[in-house]
């Protein structure tokens, strides 16, 4: 029985002994070869469900297939929910005995948390296909190796399949998981300017009305972008100007984080984003500017964060530190010049709306980059072109996706070298609000507890920020207390547990518990 920090788990997986069947033989083909680069695209086509939800963990998918037919398919659904390769066999049920598995990405089986390498060998997988091996170092090669020791076949794309057919599917791979592999080799997020601007390159009248430039349908795509990223950044004259509210309006699960940027923090006293029940707010300046508001501001429950010199790399490195992937730049040319210049920016999302308003001085998308030349003029890679609506939305990477998988030299090649290295001995990266690197417990950890009700019995609960959340109602006569506590508890994933007990105790403080809540855990087994 494989064990999760430190305790025993027992997989949902159908009971099958660890005898291991020969792998089902399929003609090698040309035909057979696509079919299998169309499996791995189908993989990361699964595994992008989860964009925004997984924040810190990359987007993980599964396609288990017998001879091109898919017998089951799981993705990582949010952080702390059953990873993809269980869901996978779980669908496959017996039909996985000797299948083959197609994964977008290695899976991240790391900290004594093997229930993806498990769930594969214990259903009798005979074969994987990987993607790309995991971006972080001190978790590259440590799946494969460990399904390796287990007689699984492990191919991975660039090393064992190597034909032309594939790049499309690598593509895919790296596309879905572009924002861990730019954090991976930026040590910042991925980031992304979006804006929406006329045929003449206007984003709003000399006025400053921008109301609205795009379409209906432009704006629906807006809040998909908002609801694949954990933060969204703004400058302080969009907060003047426009009041913007930012939130996903998705109606799903992960609501980003909106971070406010200003030097001398000339803000409004009130606006939209003080208004934290949907979703948080944070504010960054440079230090001590305006007390007073940095004061109410606090009181509204928005976070200040002070920097010597407020600017985009500092704040980025900040977001690097707090666990985000992925954020979206919904700035003005003013603040979206500077973070071109400082190179944090990394897509351009332009929404061309067939309109034109005119102006000398109507502000555009991008302000002063200094360029007096046309060859100085950053072109973007991998252009992509959509009508959305009436619009033309031109989409493209300012920089490279990097793809960061290296070439490995053996075992035998590195013992030679140095008998004392390991090729898969490397340095820990710590993500915020996940596993320690000793394996510790934590509220977002996807295991399931047993605690006691009021009257003894136990309750399961998916996790422990479900049963934290829910209990800040409990013991409360009244019905939102109670109807509070159910909504916790059937969360999909611990971050809307998270989600909807802070939004129900800052609507309803009234019907919260003053008790005090003791933790005494007994992880399923």
């Amino acid at each position: 029985m494989p064990l999760i920090g430190g305790a025993a788990v027992t997989f949902a997986a159908p009971a099958l002994t660890l005898r291991r069947r020969r792998p089902i033989r399929c003609a090698v083909t040309d035909a057979a070869t696509a079919e299998e680069a169309a499996l791995l695209r189908r993989a990361a086509e699964v595994a992008d469900l989860s964009a925004g939800h997984t924040s810190p963990h990359p987007n993980f998918g599964c396609v288990i297939a017998r001879c091109g037919d898919v017998v089951g398919e799981g993705f990582l659904y949010a952080q702390g929910t059953k990873c993809a390769e269980l869901q996978a066999v779980e669908k496959a049920g017996g039909l996985a005995r000797g299948a083959t598995a197609y994964l977008n990405m290695e899976p991240g089986d790391c900290y004594s948390d093997h229930t993806a390498v498990s769930s594969l060998v214990q259903a009798g997988i005979s074969r994987v296909v990987i993607g790309l091996r995991h971006p972080l170092q001190h978790l590259r090669g440590k799946a494969i190796q460990s399904l390796r020791s287990e007689s699984v076949q492990v191919d991975v794309l660039g090393e064992d399949l190597q034909s032309k057919t594939f790049e499309d599917a690598l593509k895919s791979c790296l596309m879905v998981n572009a924002p861990l592999l730019y954090r991976a080799a930026f040590r910042v997020p991925f980031s992304v300017l979006k804006y929406a601007m006329t045929l003449d390159g206007k984003i709003a009248t000399m006025s400053g009305h921008a109301s609205w430039i795009s379409s209906k349908v432009s704006r629906g795509r807006v809040f998909e972008l908002r609801g694949r990223s954990d933060a969204i950044v703004v400058g302080g004259n969009t907060v003047r100007r426009d009041d913007p509210q930012l939130t996903a309006r998705h109606g799903g699960g992960h609501v980003p984080v909106r971070i406010v940027m200003s030097r001398t923090l000339n803000l409004p006293d009130e606006a939209k984003l003080w208004n934290v029940t949907e979703a948080y707010t944070i504010v960054t300046t440079q230090r001590g500017a305006r007390r007073d508001l940095q004061k109410k501001l606090a009181k509204k429950g928005v976070e200040v964060v002070e920097f010597d010199i407020l600017n985009s790399r500092d704040v980025m490195e900040y977001c690097y530190d707090r666990g985000y992937l992925s954020v979206l730049w919904e700035c003005g040319g003013a603040l979206s010049a500077p973070a071109i210049s400082s190179g944090v920016i990394h897509k351009v999302y332009a929404f061309v709306a067939p309109k034109i308003i005119g102006g000398v001085n109507a502000p555009s998308p991008v302000g002063d980059l200094g360029m007096v030349q046309m060859t100085q003029a950053l072109n973007l890679i991998d252009v992509s072109y959509e009508q959305v609506g009436p619009d033309m939305l031109i989409s493209g990477f300012l920089q490279p996706i990097p793809d960061l998988s290296p070439v490995i030299p053996s075992s035998d090649e590195i013992s030679i070298l140095d008998p004392t290295v390991s090729p898969f001995d490397t340095k820990i990266i710590s993500f915020y609000k996940t596993w320690d690197p000793y394996g510790a417990f934590s509220n977002y950890s996807p295991h399931p507890i047993q605690m006691p009700d009021e009257n003894g019995n136990n309750l399961t609960w998916s996790t422990m920020e479900h049963y934290y959340q829910a209990h800040k109602f409990v013991g409360v006569d009244n019905p939102l207390a109670k109807d509070a506590f159910e909504q916790i508890k059937m969360a999909k994933s611990p971050e809307e547990a998270s989600r909807l007990g802070r939004k129900l105790q800052r609507q309803h403080p009234e019907v919260t518990t003053k008790a005090h809540i003791t933790f005494g855990v007994k992880i399923e087994s």
